[in-house]
């Protein structure tokens, strides 16, 4: 069923959060641009980047793309940035929440300031700007879809990652809890995660590591954002699938490498 289908309307509408820079949302933004939909980009300080990826793709995919800027930081921005994409389009049907800050800090040296400005970029907006607009999705006779990106190792972190990953864990549990809400006031609308694993590698990985991280996938290589973002469009266009957090890790949250595995002991 295409996006079109699904929400009865040759001109769906998504926001995408955290879709400005040349990231995971930004590919987000774009399939769904090319699946047809009018869409608004969110970006904090990349609005040039956005604004240039906009106009690429009405000419390329004669979809409608404005760009809206603000922080994350400050709630009132969450319910702004729904507001202007429903005030601009007239209606919302889909929501990705991709914003998220991650950088490595060792746990010695986290404040409690860090871990609540985690939270509240990683979890409270995504909350926010979700409960914004199935205030919206509720009204519609579609309703609509709602996309949460998660982290597939919030059940494996690592190391210097103490702040992040507590926040990312509160996206499944605020995924069940949103799509029983909201799917309780209007049956079509749903709210799931997306929880990528090793993509979009920095440029300062070394090849050890790439390695090592290919070796670690059943699929035996490193994921794409375009894998996220076909994740992304196949939850957005089921209408039977709500408060699911799907891995899209190549099986690496299921493997052990090696034949580490534990089995009977047949000594």
């Amino acid at each position: 069923m295409s996006l079109q289908e699904t929400f009865g309307t040759d001109q769906p509408v998504a926001l995408v959060t955290g879709s400005g820079s040349p990231r995971v949302g930004r590919v987000i933004a774009e399939e769904l641009s090319r699946r047809g939909c009018h869409v608004a980009l969110h970006a904090n300080t990349s609005g040039d980047e956005a604004n240039a990826a906009a106009a690429s793709w009405q000419r390329r995919f004669g979809r409608e793309a404005i760009v809206l800027i603000g922080s994350l930081e400050d709630d009132d921005v969450c319910d702004s940035l729904i507001d202007q994409a429903h005030s601009h389009f007239g209606r919302l049907d889909i929501l990705v929440n991709s914003a998220a800050i991650w950088s490595p800090t060792s746990l010695d040296k986290i404040t409690g300031d860090e871990v609540r400005r985690y939270f509240q970029i990683n979890s409270v907006a995504a909350l926010l700007c979700a409960r914004a607009a199935g205030r919206i999705m509720t009204q519609q006779d579609r309703g609509g879809a709602i996309v949460n990106i998660g982290d597939w190792a919030t059940v494996r972190p690592y190391a210097d990652h103490a702040a992040y990953f507590p926040s990312k864990g509160a996206i499944e549990a605020m995924t069940r809890s949103l799509a029983v809400e909201l799917g309780s006031r209007h049956s079509g609308v749903r709210v799931n995660c997306v929880q990528p694993g090793p993509v979009l590698l920095g440029d300062d990985v070394s090849e050890e590591t790439i390695s090592q991280l290919v070796h670690s996938t059943l699929a035996k290589r490193i994921g794409t954002p375009e894998d996220v973002a076909a994740a992304v469009a196949f939850l957005c266009e089921n209408t039977f699938v709500t408060g699911v957090c799907l891995p899209v890790d190549g099986g690496r949250g299921i493997f052990a490498p090696d034949g580490l595995q534990v089995g009977r002991n047949t000594g």
